[in-house]
């Protein structure tokens, strides 16, 4: 029979399958095309990663799904120390990578219809899949006052350092944030994949006293090793916050057998108690991040916010396609500001996830 199935129809198409014709105008590049619209790690796994995998490979038994005892303390220990958490009370739970949790979360928070849950205006896609999936209704704000007095609030997703904009959001603005929700009983997820990687900014988590005063109520963060440790293809991802939602998360992933492989979990543990190879990584991203903004604004473009994160949030002052367009021509793929919501039209977003080599033949493209 056709149609689309009941699940095709809650779902738009995949956000990057719009890309293909620009890509393949990209392709025909003398020079070969050069992607810099998805944040794809392409440098190599580090050794001690690496070697836990393998270490770890001879697994034939079923892993826990809340993490073995190793990689529960190597959670708990990184976001005491990059977070400014207090390990006390702490929650923490591994994933299979952070989009997982990202489009499934209403759904595992037993969200649905009649439920509001609240995004940012400019967002990765996937906060809204995850609603959709949920059958529950996505509202973006600017303001959270734009959103009224509602009690069907049921979830709220901030992101920062943001995707696409690489926004950081200052501790008081995630304060308000938070006591915004707490007064109507909602939960806050703050998607922090980034993190670490602040550039112009220091970006602040929501678990920091700061911000979360003197309890996890109602908070969890969302982390991802895929940028920090390259290891996007591992699907290594973990939750830490409030220890009652943490555990009720654990409950309905043990149902659904949404389980960490345990060689995935013993890589996890070593890249998250070292700390040598996210800091040689940084630098690379540093530096890349360097040549792509000024090779960019050389050629006529602005660059907003873009102050932590992987990517340059820019503008031409034009449709965003017409400058996907611009820069098919001359082999170079980014992604349209569209993509994030209507607040992007006039945006791309450039990610400095290439290698060194193809960083710089961008560099020489746009000067030609």
């Amino acid at each position: 029979m056709g149609g689309q199935s009941p699940v095709s129809a809650r779902l738009p198409d995949f956000t990057w399958d719009v890309l293909d014709r620009a890509g393949r105008v990209a392709a025909g590049h003398p020079g070969g095309l050069i992607n810099l619209s998805m944040g794809t790690p392409v440098d190599s796994v580090p050794a001690v990663v690496r070697q836990a995998l393998a270490d770890g490979s001879d697994a034939p038994g079923y892993p826990l799904t809340a993490g073995s005892p190793a990689l529960r303390s190597a959670i708990t220990d990184w976001v005491s120390r990059s977070c400014d958490a207090s390990p006390q009370g702490l929650g923490v739970l591994p994933t299979i990578g952070s989009k997982e949790l990202v489009a499934w979360l209403p759904t595992l928070l037993g969200i649905g219809p009649g439920d509001v849950v609240v995004i940012p205006r400019i967002c990765y896609p996937t906060y809204e899949d995850g609603v959709r999936l949920a059958g529950a209704t996505a509202v973006r704000a600017d303001s959270l006052t734009a959103v009224g007095p509602s009690s069907r609030v049921r979830l709220v997703w901030v992101n920062s350092p943001g995707n696409p904009t690489g926004q950081v959001l200052p501790a008081a603005h995630l304060r308000k944030v938070v006591d915004w929700a707490r007064e109507r009983g909602a939960v806050v997820a703050s998607d922090e994949c980034y993190l670490p990687l602040g550039w112009q900014a220091e970006p602040v988590s929501i678990l920091s006293e700061q911000v979360r005063g003197s309890s996890y109520d109602g908070l969890l963060a969302v982390h991802s090793l895929s940028k920090r440790s390259n290891l996007a293809g591992y699907r290594a991802g973990f939750v830490a916050g409030d220890p009652a939602l943490v555990a009720e998360l654990l409950k309905v992933r043990k149902h659904a057998g949404m389980i960490v492989p345990a060689p995935v979990q013993a890589a996890m543990a070593a890249a998250l108690t070292d700390e040598e190879h996210a800091d040689e990584q940084r630098a690379r991203y540093q530096a890349r991040r360097e040549l792509l903004r000024a090779a960019f604004t050389a050629a006529g473009f602005e660059i907003e916010h873009s102050e932590a994160g992987l990517y340059l949030w820019a503008t031409r002052g034009e449709d965003c396609w017409q400058t996907v367009d611009w820069l098919a021509r001359r082999g170079v793929l980014v992604a349209p500001g569209i993509f994030y919501g209507p607040g992007g039209q006039q945006h791309i977003r450039i990610a400095f996830t290439e290698t060194d080599e193809r960083v710089a033949a961008v560099v020489d493209r746009l000067a030609e």
